[in-house]
């Protein structure tokens, strides 16, 4: 009786077969897992790398950049102009565009006859652009006289915001979005071409770009697109340079620079990676001190 009730052998094989099976299918899941885990590990770890290797080869590019525009050879130093210069780092193909503050608008320095054009050309009607330009000047000015359509410290808070008007020059430019009747939209559009580092009333002709020329009188789009398009052709110390002029007569290439540089640098992997390092630099300093200061960095992750 007891016998019968036993496994036969075949019986037990069998079964022992399919606990092996189980076994099998076990440790080929648990396998897969594993190999899954250690790719995605490699693929994190590839991705920091190239983007630590893109970011090290864009900060080269802002280092050549300042080498360039203390080059005392002026036939060969670089333009800050905005045009692009291009050269290989270490694998990289960096790509760099350098323009001079004082190509910008200084909303520290730019009166009416400036501000309100300059929002005209983002598509404000008149009195809107005339609006912002008084709000801009009321901000910026120490005294508490409204102008005939900005706002002082009684109109911040009628709109219900926390704050009045400043009363002192702005120190940053991201502080214009403060203004009262400043949109976040119109801001991020006007943002590449404002500073408070030009420290002229208007964009210096050298090195402004189109939205810049068509602050100046009789100037049009077309032939601001041309005038820049030529003077990025041109050496300013190119003897030939001396003929490009403003519609007035003025030489486009008249007014020195000041100092003071955005740098957009780009460093491209050649698997497509990259990063974009945007930063505003000061040159100069100190006896031993670094050969520039840094007033803006920005950077972008690589992909």
């Amino acid at each position: 009786m007891m016998r019968r009730f036993l496994p036969s052998g075949n019986q037990r094989r069998g079964v022992a077969f399919i606990v092996v099976i189980w076994v099998l299918v076990l440790l080929t899941v648990m396998l897969s897992g594993f190999i899954v885990i250690a790719r995605t590990e490699m693929l994190q770890a590839r991705h920091l790398f190239d983007g630590a290797t893109a970011r090290y080869a864009a900060e080269a590019g802002l280092s050549r950049v300042v080498r360039e525009m203390l080059n005392p050879d002026v036939q060969t130093r670089w333009v800050p102009d905005g045009r692009v210069y291009e050269f290989d780092f270490e694998g990289a193909k960096v790509r760099v565009e350098i323009q001079d503050e004082s190509g910008k608008i200084d909303i520290n320095q730019a009166d009416e006859t400036v501000l309100v054009p300059m929002f005209q050309q983002l598509g404000l009607d008149p009195i809107e652009a005339q609006r912002l330009a008084d709000a801009i000047i009321d901000w910026r000015d120490v005294d508490e006289l409204v102008r005939p359509m900005g706002a002082e410290d009684d109109d911040y808070e009628a709109a219900d915001l926390p704050y009045g008007s400043a009363d002192v020059p702005f120190t940053t430019v991201g502080e214009l979005q403060q203004v009262l009747g400043m949109t976040y939209e119109l801001f991020e559009k006007l943002e590449p071409e404002i500073t408070i580092y030009g420290g002229a009333g208007r964009p210096s002709p050298a090195y402004a770009t189109e939205f810049g020329l068509m602050l100046y009188p009789n100037m049009n789009p077309q032939l601001a697109q041309q005038l820049v398009q030529q003077r990025r052709l041109l050496n300013p110390a190119d003897g030939g340079a001396s003929g490009l002029s403003m519609p007035d007569g003025t030489s486009l290439l008249a007014g020195g620079g000041g100092g003071t540089y955005t740098v957009r640098s780009e460093a491209r992997l050649k698997n497509g990676a990259k990063t974009t390092l945007d930063a505003t630099i000061r040159l100069g300093g100190a006896p031993g001190a670094r050969a520039y200061s840094i007033l803006k960095w920005r950077e972008g992750s690589a992909r």
